[in-house]
């Protein structure tokens, strides 16, 4: 079947219950955002500046649990911020796993391999020597490293760490192949990151879903290239979603960046022909989300938005309306669902009630109004999706792989102008942008090492400055803005 019969079967269970006691809004999915500290700076992404006073403040582990007690989730997604960042970021994922949820961390990949390097030291035996000589000749981690591993302290292997578990998935955040996802990032070399780290957790047994948000920059071929090279790497399924303009991303881009929102984001009519194949793509890759949503994004049908039933819990307690509008904060989870005025949001028949509302077609917002719906068609396509044939892999090729590394790897990164600049300015030496980008044809094994993007203070626009400065005043070019 095209999911996981154990977490198929939690989730039926979790709603049948539900509509049985008849309980009129219940949660679906758990968005826990144990802080919001991270050390990218994601164009499109405003929870850096809508929580630009509370970004140092972190949610204590018994109260991220109690949260999760408390709206009763079958699924939670650890979002922020980053969530590697998290020091009890493992404790965290025990005490989900403890409680029976169905677990998504939800990462940019960063400090993924670091996390997976600590569960090997910790778990170390000799039966484990295969897949540790297998990352060494793929180059996913370094010799010394691999002796680190093998000649762990007593420290090490004590260590909480997060283990493969088939109810728990990383998330990878992939918003398009190496060029525009590294330019929507803001920083060279995280596409290359991601794909390592995916990589490394297949070979060492974890469960892989990736997460994508596309905006104007992402055409519908590059979407469709992502799926096959991202299946060609054995993810098991896939989220996507339209970037909508929701206020914070907003202002965001606008005093950070200087750009003009309309540029970026999608607009409803734009959205369904960005999906226009959403629903062959359902049935060419393990696409996460119902296709009755599927139909939905494909300007097929309506939705009413269910935003309560993906409710999101932070350092101010519970967000509400939604994920990404904010009009409030509740200390209890009930208190949030009796007090919000849930007519008041959404769009219906094509109108908005509210405006901010009126080109969002989200995941958050609008896949559990799919998979709650109790229209007899919707019930039985739901049910056909799910307990249909998992897709194949797509083949891995060498041109596949150099499809997917377009951008830093062959020298046309998003910051590859002002190299070249500043390469002609101070030694004349040309850079492969300027010899044509062609110098290498990028295979994945060849440009994985090193986790790139640590901790930073967020700067997301410091890498292209830091090379801007070189030119001096008198001599800046004009690049293209991240």
């Amino acid at each position: 079947m095209r999911f996981p019969l154990a977490l198929t079967y939690k989730i039926a269970k979790h709603i049948t219950k539900n509509r049985m006691r008849r309980t009129p809004k219940f949660a679906m999915v758990l968005q826990l955002e144990p802080l919001h500290t991270c050390n990218l700076t994601c164009t499109g992404c405003g929870r850096i500046r809508e929580y630009s006073t509370s970004l140092k403040d972190m949610v204590p582990l018994d109260q991220c649990l109690a949260a999760a007690q408390e709206c009763d989730a079958p699924m939670v997604s650890i979002c922020g911020g980053e969530p590697l960042i998290y020091p009890q970021i493992e404790a965290l994922v025990v005490g989900l796993r403890e409680q029976g949820r169905i677990i998504y961390i939800c990462t940019n990949a960063m400090f993924m391999r670091k996390k997976m390097r600590e569960y090997m030291a910790a778990h170390w035996s000799p039966t484990m020597e295969g897949h540790l000589k297998e990352l060494e000749a793929q180059q996913l981690i370094l010799p010394k490293e691999a002796e680190a591993i093998r000649n762990a302290d007593e420290a090490a292997r004590k260590k909480v760490t997060i283990v493969p578990s088939k109810w728990q998935y990383w998330n990878v955040h992939v918003d398009g192949l190496e060029f525009t996802h590294d330019l929507i990032v803001e920083r060279e070399g995280v596409f290359r990151e991601c794909v390592a780290a995916i990589r490394m957790a297949k070979i060492l047994g974890y469960q892989v879903a990736t997460n994508t948000t596309v905006y104007r920059e992402t055409d519908s071929q590059e979407i469709e290239d992502m799926f096959k090279y991202l299946s060609s790497l054995n993810v098991d399924g896939h989220t996507i979603s339209p970037g909508y303009d929701y206020d914070a991303a907003k202002k965001d881009m606008v005093k950070r960046l200087g750009r003009d929102p309309k540029e970026f984001f999608l607009t409803r009519d734009m959205t369904r022909k960005k999906f226009a194949k959403i629903e062959e793509w359902g049935q060419m890759f393990t696409i996460f989300g119902t296709p009755v949503y599927q139909e939905f994004l494909a300007g097929k049908r309506e939705l009413t938005c269910t935003a309560w039933a993906i409710p999101t819990y932070n350092v101010r307690g519970w967000k509400a309306p939604c994920y990404l509008m904010t009009d409030g904060h509740y200390q209890g989870y009930q208190e949030m669902l009796d007090k919000v005025d849930w007519e008041k949001y959404g769009v219906v028949d094509g109108v908005a009630r509210d405006p901010r509302c009126e080109n969002c077609m989200v995941h958050c917002g609008y896949d559990p109004s799919g998979a709650l719906s109790t229209k007899p068609r919707d019930t039985w396509i739901n049910m056909k999706f799910n307990f249909s044939a998992r897709p194949k892999p797509f083949p891995a090729t060498p041109e596949l792989a150099q499809r997917a590394f377009n951008g830093v790897s062959i020298g046309k990164g998003h910051l590859a102008e002002a190299k070249a600049a500043v390469n002609k300015e101070f030694s004349g030496a040309k850079s492969a942008f300027q010899r044509g980008g062609h110098d290498s044809a990028a295979p994945a094994a060849e440009h994985t090492h090193g986790e790139a993007g640590g901790c930073s203070t967020g700067a997301g626009t410091q890498q292209r400055d830091e090379v801007l400065a070189k030119l001096g005043d008198a001599k800046r070019i004009s690049v293209k803005s991240e």
